[in-house]
C-alpha cells in the first residue's frame, strides 16, 4: 500500500467520498479505489440524484465526470456553492478540457483530473480535499460560535464596545453616551460576560477574528 493510501485511511474515519458519473463501470472501480484506501465511498449515477440525497452534515468530498447527461459537474459546483456546507469537489473527464478546467479551478475545485490520471494522484486530491473540508467545517463553526456571542450584546453593549475597541476610558464613553461612568462599567462587564472574554486585549482580538470594527460594532447596536 502506497504512503497516500496510509495517510487517507488514518483521516478517513468520518469522512464521505461521494462520487458521481453516469458511467456505471468507471464509478464502480473508483468507488472499489476508495473503499480499497479507507474512505467511505457514496455512489450516484447523476448530479440530482446526489443533490437529492445528500445530508448536509455529512464531511467530505465530491468526485465528479465534469460531462454527465442533464446536470453537468460544473453546474453542480454552482450548486453546491450555494449551499451552508458546501463539498469540495475534484473533477474528472475522459478528455483534456482547458476552459472548464480554468472555469472549475477559478471556482474552488480542489482538482481537474482526467480518467487516465495515476490512481496515487486521484488519492492526493481526494485526501486534501477532506482535510480542506475538515478545515473549512471547523471554520464555518467558529464563525457561528462568534456570531452567537455577539447576538447576545444589546444596542447598549454594542455602543460601547464601538468605543472600547477605540481605546476609550470610561470617562471618555461615559461623555460621548452622555451617560454616567457607573453604567459604563455595568455595560463593559455586561459584554465581556457575553463575549466570554477577560480583557480588552481578548475583547479587540475575538472582535477581529469576527471581523468587527468599531464603526460596524456601532451599527451592530443600532440595528438592534
Amino acid at each position: 500500500m502506497s504512503a497516500t493510501s496510509s495517510n487517507s485511511i488514518r483521516s478517513a474515519t468520518r469522512a464521505t467520498v461521494f462520487v458521481i458519473d453516469d458511467d456505471t463501470s468507471f464509478l464502480a472501480g473508483v468507488a472499489r479505489l476508495f473503499r480499497a484506501a479507507g474512505f467511505l465511498v457514496k455512489a450516484y449515477e447523476s448530479a440530482a440524484e446526489f443533490l437529492e440525497q445528500r445530508s448536509p452534515d455529512t464531511a467530505g468530498c465530491v468526485v465528479a465526470d465534469l460531462h454527465m447527461p442533464g446536470m453537468t459537474g460544473i453546474e453542480l459546483q454552482e450548486r453546491l456553492a450555494l449551499t451552508d456546507n458546501p463539498l469540495p469537489i475534484i473533477f474528472l473527464t475522459g478528455q483534456g478540457d482547458i476552459p472548464s478546467s480554468v472555469k472549475a479551478m477559478r471556482r474552488g475545485a480542489e482538482d481537474f483530473l482526467t480518467k487516465l490520471a495515476p490512481k496515487e494522484e486521484l488519492l492526493a486530491a481526494v485526501q486534501r480535499a477532506v482535510e480542506r473540508d475538515a478545515q473549512e467545517r471547523d471554520q464555518r463553526a467558529r464563525r457561528k460560535e462568534l456570531e452567537s456571542r455577539f447576538n447576545r450584546l444589546t444596542p447598549r453593549d454594542h455602543e460601547v464596545l464601538s468605543h472600547v475597541l477605540r481605546g476609550q476610558l470610561n470617562k471618555q464613553i461615559a461623555a460621548d453616551l452622555g451617560i454616567d461612568e457607573r453604567s459604563v462599567k455595568r455595560h463593559r462587564t455586561s459584554l465581556m460576560g457575553k463575549l466570554e472574554v477577560q480583557s480588552v486585549a481578548q475583547l479587540a482580538q475575538l472582535a477581529a477574528e469576527a471581523r468587527i470594527s468599531d464603526a460596524q460594532a456601532s451599527v451592530g447596536g443600532s440595528n438592534r
